[in-house]
């Protein structure tokens, strides 16, 4: 039986449909304020003539954008039309035609001013529902008997497809909004500045390859259990302080920012970095400290543990003897001197030198409860993970990378080691095993911070080699050889790379 036009034309349509209302929806998730067809709009007027332009604005005024979309929508769905109708013959080459489309709306989308990795997304959404879409509703679609029932069932899976392409596409653009409003007011947000913004001079060696000090914002590792990333008002949030305690405490943004801030450097480790790996990164944190907010509450006797929770239900348990020594435990709001980015727990997050994160990093956290451990499980406790879990004296090797070529001579060996709260006294480092030769280290302004080092490796010859680092820290422990798993307690071994020397 011959295909029917008309049906081939209404699977490609409802397919194009269905792309663009998962765009909406990915463009929601990840905060990318053009879809597919605002892209390639956006570009088009980039490249279009000046005298174009004008004509346009001519001709429509202040709609000529509105004109231009409508336009492109229509361009769109011939084209979606053409596509399902080449596809009912030639499955591949309709096909073909989807994929161009969204690689048009890709390439737009990933060469706009400041685009980034996220911007082309949805337009590859939008592609990849299509092309998976079209060929499904063509098996249902076409060809199909002609009968009442053949009809219904026509109707009941077009109209399924275009009523989830619309809720995908609504919901897409309430999260989006709803996340823009959100970014509006972090922007808004008036938190004291630093008195000293910019890294400490002699916390950096300069090395090209070396990670620096200081790790941006965009760039600092995120690990946590939120499957999209929970919104909350600045202007709604509270946070509770309860349990052991003599009084109960509530705060509001406001109340945080009427007490004294510190502005704290402090390294973060997950504890499923790997050996070597960059699940860890450095900044400076600004906020509350979490011991003076306790001090306040005044636990009682008997209490040893702080039970925090997220927004979003999850749970970690951390030492109350940690929250409440020296160090700068907080409450933090902002982060290398800006407010915390969304996927870092805006508003308020907890910042906890020297231990795993999944112990004392809680993200949009809003319930702090004295209590024991022997009284509750945290999160990740019952899957398997200790208790307690300070973080491990650690080193890491940079530059050069494990299985780069270099040239013969002397060659430049860098790395970051840590051991956050006591501090890095000594980094050595070795080849093939051979005697352990002491690294130059950077400065060292906190022990709460990692520490950048360097060694030259002098007279390298031609071959195939292996480097090892290890570092000490400041009471004296060096980190051990044998090798274990992240789990339960964060990995541990030496890091080792292999090199060639031409």
């Amino acid at each position: 039986m011959t295909p029917t036009l008309p049906r081939s034309a209404l699977a490609g349509v409802l397919a194009a449909g269905a792309g663009l209302g998962a765009a909406e929806l990915v463009a929601g998730l990840f905060s990318v304020r053009e879809t597919p067809v605002e892209a390639v709009g956006a570009a088009f007027i980039d490249l279009v003539p000046p005298w174009m332009k004008d004509l346009a604005i001519q001709l429509f005024g202040t709609n000529d954008k509105l004109f231009l979309v409508i336009l492109i929508v229509v361009l769109l769905g011939a084209l979606s039309v053409a596509a399902g109708i080449i596809a009912a013959f030639r499955r591949g080459l309709g096909l073909v035609l989807l994929v161009v489309l969204a690689a048009v709306a890709t390439l737009a989308a990933a060469t706009r001013p400041g685009a980034g990795v996220t911007n082309a997304l949805p337009s590859l959404a939008a592609g990849l529902v299509a092309v998976v879409l079209l060929p499904f509703l063509l098996d249902r679609f076409v060809p199909k008997r002609e009968s009442d029932n053949g009809r219904r069932e026509l109707l009941l899976n077009a109209g399924a497809v275009a009523l989830g392409s619309l809720l995908a596409a609504g919901a897409g653009r309430l999260w989006l909004g709803r996340r823009l409003g959100l970014e509006d007011a972090r922007s808004a947000l008036n938190l004291p500045s630093p008195p000293t913004p910019q890294p400490p001079a002699i916390a950096e060696l300069g090395l090209k390859g070396l990670s620096t000090w200081q790790t941006p914002n965009d760039t600092f590792y995120r690990i946590d259990t939120a499957l999209s990333v929970p919104l909350v008002d600045p202007n709604e949030w509270r946070l509770k302080v309860h349990g052991m305690v003599e009084k109960p405490i509530e705060l509001s943004l406001a109340d945080l920012l009427k007490r004294p801030v510190v502005h704290s450097w402090a390294t973060l480790a997950c504890v499923s970095n790997e050996v070597g790996g960059d699940l860890i990164g450095n900044a400076q944190w600004s906020g509350v400290r979490i011991a003076e907010v306790l001090r306040e509450a005044g636990p009682l006797a008997g209490a040893d543990a702080v039970k925090s929770t997220s927004v979003d239900g999850w749970t970690c348990g951390t030492p109350l003897s940690v929250l409440t020594d020296a160090r700068d435990s907080l409450l933090a709001f902002a982060m290398n001197g800006a407010p915390l980015p969304l996927e870092h727990g805006f508003p308020v997050r907890m910042v906890v030198p020297g231990l795993y994160g999944y112990v004392s990093a809680t993200k949009w956290v809003v319930d702090i409860e004295v209590t024991r451990f022997d009284r509750f499980d945290a999160y990740w406790t019952p899957r398997g993970w200790d208790e307690q879990a300070p973080i491990k004296t650690q080193s890491r090797i940079d530059v050069p990378r494990s299985n780069a070529t270099v040239p013969a001579g002397d060659v430049v060996v860098a790395g970051v080691a840590w051991a956050q709260h006591r501090g890095i006294d000594k980094v050595e480092v070795r080849v093939d095993e051979g005697p352990w030769q002491a690294a130059r280290l950077a400065g060292e302004p906190t022990v709460d911070s990692w520490r950048q080092w360097t060694w030259q490796w002098t007279g390298a010859t031609a071959g195939s080699y292996k480097l090892q680092v290890r570092a000490t820290d400041a009471e004296g422990d060096t980190q051990t050889d044998q090798l274990a798993p992240p789990a339960p307690n964060g990995a541990s071994g030496w890091h080792t790379v292999s090199v060639k020397v031409n």
